[in-house]
């Protein structure tokens, strides 16, 4: 039966089999592994909840309020590096770019 099958498959007839064999072993190994994928690797709360994720501010108040949280929250870091510094036996305070340029003015 196998050297049947090897008598048929000589000059075109294997290359027509090589050929589809090229193009039907890929679409075989993608259907293969690519159904399913939802049940398989489905991992649970993997994304944020709407409540956790950031929301982007649109209103001018908003983005307002969201500018001042910002810039409060880099002055704590800031102070709070600082008192490090302090503590760690640093001593000389270096000023940063935003006290030599005058600090963030709030514009109403």
């Amino acid at each position: 039966m196998f050297s049947s099958i090897l008598r048929t498959l000589r000059g075109p007839n294997l290359e027509v089999f090589k050929f589809g064999m090229y193009i039907l072993f890929p679409i075989g190994w993608m259907y293969y592994f690519g159904t399913n994928l939802e049940d398989r690797f489905t991992v649970e709360n993997f994304w944020p909840s709407q409540e956790n994720s950031h929301r982007i501010p649109f209103e001018r108040d908003e983005i307002r309020d969201e500018v001042r949280r910002i810039a409060r929250e880099t002055r704590e870091k800031e102070n709070r590096r600082r008192l490090e510094d302090l503590k760690l036996g640093g001593g000389a305070i270096r000023k940063t770019d935003r006290e030599v340029d005058g600090g963030l003015e709030e514009k109403s």
